[in-house]
């Protein structure tokens, strides 16, 4: 099923989950973060940082400092590749999941309260 937007009510919705984000003080992702975020947990694993770095188009080291500060927050976990020692794995976590969840949740709710 489709969902049709005019773009004003697409960055609407944008800009009312980014404000709630904000607002919630708990989790504030930059872009970047929230790109890797939604990747690891909408495509299916592995996920290297040498990967995520090609798909982004960036360097490993961004990657790694968003990696940083997402794993200090719990919502990704990192490790090596046992079969391959220079590649490191991005695991997901419970909590990210469940913050990924109601990210989601809460797209649909605002989506449900856009004026027409």
């Amino acid at each position: 099923m489709a969902v049709e937007l005019r773009p004003s009510q697409a960055l609407k919705l944008w800009h009312d989950v980014t404000l709630g984000l904000v607002r919630d003080g708990e989790t504030d992702l930059t872009a970047r973060q929230m790109t890797i975020l939604l990747t690891v947990y909408l495509e299916p694993p592995p996920h290297t940082v040498r990967g995520l770095a090609a798909k982004l188009g960036v360097t490993k080291p961004a990657i790694t400092r968003a990696l940083d500060t997402m794993g200090e927050r719990g919502l990704v976990d990192r490790r090596r590749d046992e079969r391959d020692r220079r590649n490191v794995l991005i695991q997901r976590t419970v909590a990210g999941a469940l913050w990924v969840e109601k990210l989601g949740d809460d797209i649909v709710l605002r989506a449900k309260h856009l004026p027409r």
